[in-house]
């Protein structure tokens, strides 16, 4: 990936999005804080170079790494942030669920509605850590489409105690890994530009 977006840099190669899933893993962000990390030997624990703190990837999950030339799109990390954001919301609303965002809180969020004893519940769906290199981004977003929910309790994702995390298929909607990634890439459509279908990495 970084050797990917260091050849986009020096305009030896085209932009790129690898949409995979990854073996249960919890990834640290630079702003990660060590108590965060609940249950240290549960998984491998990768020390990543992206923005965030502690967070989940594993079976169910898609993970979409985007490596985009802001040179050509605008130096803006803001607009980024903000354009991956509504890329998720976009292909989340294909599946028929409502994504959102909350201010100061990074990600796509779902509001569940009134459930017993809790008011206003909002539980996490997709988490977004993203670094710059030379206006190159890298790292991306994670979909919550069908993983283990438990395998979060070893963490505090993203350093964040008051919501809970969710999914697709926690929210009731059965979508399979092949119609996310047709959703996914409908919406990108839409947020980004064209795009064409590439081989994947060796």
């Amino acid at each position: 990936m970084e050797a990917r977006a260091s050849a986009i840099a020096d305009g030896q190669a085209g932009e790129l999005v690898w949409l995979l899933e990854h073996p249960p893993l919890y990834t640290a962000g630079v702003s990660a804080k060590s108590a965060d990390l609940l249950d240290p030997g549960r998984f491998p624990v990768f020390r990543s170079g992206r923005g965030g703190q502690f967070t989940y990837h594993g079976p169910g999950q898609r993970v979409a790494y985007v490596m985009l030339d802001l040179s050509a799109r605008g130096r803006d990390v803001r607009a980024f942030v903000q354009a991956l954001q509504n890329w998720i919301i976009d292909a989340l609303a294909r599946l028929d669920v409502d994504g959102e965002v909350r201010d100061g809180r990074v990600g796509v969020w779902v509001s569940r509605g009134p459930t017993p004893g809790v008011l206003g519940r909002e539980d996490k769906v997709a988490a977004i850590g993203v670094k710059l290199r030379r206006w190159v981004s890298f790292h991306g977003v994670s979909l919550n489409v069908d993983p283990d929910l438990t395998h979060f309790t070893g963490i505090v994702p993203c350093g964040v105690t008051a919501h809970g995390v969710t999914s697709l298929a926690d929210l009731g909607r059965s979508a399979a890994m092949a119609d996310t990634d047709s959703a996914l890439k409908a919406a990108f459509v839409e947020v980004f530009g064209p795009v064409a279908d590439a081989p994947p990495p060796i």
